[in-house]
């Protein structure tokens, strides 16, 4: 069974080892073709707290960890200024 990967941007760090990462798909609308933007947020687990708001990361699905978090952050892509 192949593992979930997703790159997506950072939107909040304000928990501890818990960070929220926004991923936008663009898909077309069944009836009128217009292309939309579905953004869905992911709360992914950062044991070290390196990430920060703005950063592009890759994330990888794992074990449940919590409620509501059941990815995990691989490596950080870019970093914010």
């Amino acid at each position: 069974m192949a593992v979930k990967e997703r790159i997506g941007l950072v939107v909040s760090d304000k928990m501890d080892k818990t960070v929220v990462v926004a991923i936008e798909s663009r898909s077309p609308h069944k009836k009128y073709g217009k292309i939309m933007a579905r953004t869905q947020r992911y709360k992914v687990h950062d044991a070290e707290n390196s990430c920060s708001i703005g950063d592009r990361v890759r994330i990888q699905e794992t074990r449940p960890m919590s409620r509501t978090k059941r990815w995990v952050v691989t490596d950080i892509l870019t970093s914010a200024k």
